[in-house]
């Protein structure tokens, strides 16, 4: 018995919105998040080291209030397709424009905490709200 060829996956502009239309919207936004980081020139957060200096960039998931040893802390999480970190802001309730939703360009020192990537105190840029 002979095998009965197969015909080829068809290509280009119907494969890519074949493609398109079978993949989840998270994976499209992560894919998105991805290419957005590359075209800034930050580091994909699954590709950061305890101790290193990085910049970053993603979308805010969460933001919340919680106290760290009494003192005041603004956490959110950012994920950029690839992983996600927590950045902490130590001290404050809350800063304008950080809210869920929101994309930003985070910069300094990961640590690692309870096994997870933690930026304290970072350098930021918020992405103009037309980018979103």
């Amino acid at each position: 018995m002979s095998a009965v060829p197969r015909p080829e996956k068809p290509t280009g502009r119907f494969r890519r919105m074949l493609d398109r239309l079978s993949t989840s919207q998270e994976d499209l936004h992560s894919a998105e998040l991805q290419q957005d980081a590359e075209a800034v020139g930050c580091t994909k957060i699954r590709d950061c080291d305890d101790r290193q200096i990085v910049k970053v960039t993603g979308t805010l998931r969460t933001v919340t209030l919680r106290p760290r040893a009494g003192v005041p802390a603004l956490e959110a999480e950012l994920f950029d397709g690839s992983a996600a970190l927590d950045v902490v802001w130590l001290g404050r309730r809350s800063i304008v424009g950080i809210e869920p939703g929101r994309k930003l360009i985070a910069s300094g020192r990961i640590s690692m905490s309870r096994g997870r990537r933690v930026l304290f105190n970072p350098k930021y840029e918020l992405r103009p709200l037309g980018q979103e």
